[in-house]
């Protein structure tokens, strides 16, 4: 019997998670903030004393290679945003999605982590097949399968390069 569509990417999400618990279960608050280059993002302490992190409307040149904290924070980010239109609430503004800081990133991240679960728990090949809430509203092609599957390639490129980053602070 072959796996449903919901089920399939649910599949693939979850083996991406567990490539990143692997990384997530290594992290130490001094990785976080590592700065792997002379040109990079990151996120700094703003005026109220939470994190603000590095942003341009236009991707800069050259393109800055980010810490650990600006891919955690972006990551957070977009998900948060994300998870909003699943849920059918209005989205999080950019500005209001706060990095929570070395100590707390991880269960943030898995907290994000179970909000997403709840939405696959859900999900039925149908539903699969309704319009794109995000991030293709205006796209008549696009899927909530196709939202669902690119969360999954945004995570997998996020569990990379955060792994690799960690791995070369690591070595260093």
């Amino acid at each position: 019997m072959s796996a449903s569509r919901a089920e399939l990417l649910r599949w693939q999400f979850d083996l991406t998670w567990s490539l990143f618990e692997v990384h997530l279960a290594e992290l130490v608050p001094g990785d976080f903030r590592w700065e792997p280059a002379a040109v990079c993002w990151t996120v700094r302490r703003g005026a109220d004393g939470g994190w603000v992190p590095d942003f341009a409307e236009v991707e800069p040149d050259p393109i800055p290679a980010p810490t650990i904290a600006w891919l955690t924070w972006h990551l957070g980010w977009w998900w948060t945003v994300t998870i909003d239109h699943a849920q059918g609430r209005p989205p999080t503004e950019r500005i209001d999605v706060r990095w929570p800081g070395d100590e707390a990133a991880v269960g943030w991240l898995r907290g994000l982590h179970d909000e997403w679960s709840s939405v696959l728990d859900r999900l039925t090949d149908a539903e699969l097949d309704g319009p794109a809430p995000f991030p293709w509203p205006d796209d008549p092609d696009k899927t909530v399968a196709h939202m669902v599957a690119w969360v999954n390639a945004e995570l997998m490129k996020n569990v990379a390069e955060i792994g690799q980053l960690r791995l070369v602070r690591a070595a260093g």
